[in-house]
């Protein structure tokens, strides 16, 4: 069958080298007459698959050795009410509300008895459109969540901030798409579902002296146990960590994530050119700071976003329709997506606004 070019913001496209060993070695992996979906997490294969994921992302993002790497389940977003859970410890905790998915981790710190949360910066006075500038946080704060890009709205944050208190970060969609120092951070945590792996999996990078900070925690959601187990306290996602060994190895062959970043840039560029061009299609997000991996574009009527995405589908784009919060369109082109992809897209949009420009509206 054909493969189409697909722009879903997640769970998102993998590289097709990855998929195709997974398909040969689905029924029976490294010669065990089983798929690696029915080996015992126990097992030594397993172990080494498990061994092999840390040791390749240590690798590729350089992590230092005072730092844990975790692979647990629950998403990103079960990460907003661990993080305050295991670091606040009855201190402020400080968030920066760039976009949807930091609103949700603010919304969920608060829940968490005895955290006092302070938003110390914010975008939403332009719909989310730029990234602040971060004052200085409190040497009396637990920590300073950012998010480094915002799927939805488009913007990322390259910099990392200064800070006296350990930084958090939401790396969800951009995380081993972009070269970011670790040691800068506390703690990383990303959802798998973008430049990782399959839905299912998330992975953790947490400074040591950040662990064991707050007593009698559920064992689930204390991250000294998860540590203290190596990943392992529970059956752990195994399919998906697979995978993301997979993608590792593969992110490794690309020039590991400085070339990977080179072409995200290349990609994006490609895109966001030709839409700073265009008399018919416009950005949203201020140019200091778009996204390498989100792209969202609007033309100047709702029929014409309507009709654009009803035909782009029709002519194999898939999954461009922008999310229900902010409309448009969004293409997200995160590491596995073929540049090949991107100049299809951009001889679709000029043929789509050449047609469209007389006024004419088809759906």
């Amino acid at each position: 069958m054909e493969r189409v070019y697909n722009f879903s913001a997640g769970p998102a496209v993998l590289p097709v080298p990855v998929l195709e060993k997974v398909q040969r070695e689905l029924l029976s992996y490294n010669g065990s007459g089983m798929s690696v979906m029915e080996l015992s997490h126990r097992s030594e294969l397993f172990q080494n698959i498990l061994d092999d994921a840390e040791s390749l992302i240590r690798e590729l993002m350089e992590i230092p050795d005072n730092y844990k790497v975790l692979f647990l389940q629950g998403g990103a977003s079960l990460q907003f009410d661990m993080v305050p859970m295991n670091l606040a410890n009855g201190k402020k905790a400080a968030y920066v509300n760039t976009g949807s998915w930091a609103k949700k981790a603010i919304s969920e710190a608060k829940k968490i008895q005895g955290v006092e949360v302070e938003v110390i910066a914010s975008s939403e006075d332009r719909n989310f459109s730029y990234i602040p500038e971060i004052p200085t946080v409190s040497s009396d704060a637990a920590y300073l969540h950012v998010t480094t890009n915002n799927t939805i709205e488009g913007t990322a944050m390259f910099d990392v901030p200064e800070s006296a208190v350990p930084v958090v970060a939401d790396m969800s969609s951009n995380i081993l798409s972009s070269v970011y120092d670790v040691k800068k951070f506390g703690l990383i945590y990303a959802g798998a579902q973008k430049n990782i792996g399959p839905a299912g999996l998330t992975l953790v990078i947490v400074r040591e002296d950040l662990l064991g900070q707050v007593e009698g925690l559920p064992s689930m959601l204390d991250f000294k146990v998860q540590a203290e187990n190596d990943s392992m306290y529970n059956t752990p996602p195994t399919f998906a960590i697979y995978v993301a060994k997979l993608v590792f190895e593969w992110i490794k062959e690309q020039g590991g994530v400085a070339g990977i970043e080179a072409l995200n840039r290349k990609k994006a560029a490609l895109l966001y050119d030709y839409i700073d061009q265009s008399d018919f299609f416009s950005s949203p997000v201020e140019p200091s700071a778009r996204s390498l991996t989100n792209v969202p574009f609007v033309t100047n009527s709702a029929e014409f976003d309507k009709a654009f995405v009803k035909e782009a589908e029709a002519n194999g784009f898939e999954n461009l329709k922008g999310h229900r919060s902010v409309g448009g369109m969004r293409a997200s082109l995160y590491n596995a997506f073929p540049i090949e992809g991107v100049e299809a897209l951009i001889a679709f949009m000029e043929k789509f606004a050449n047609a469209r420009k007389g006024g004419e509206v088809r759906v």
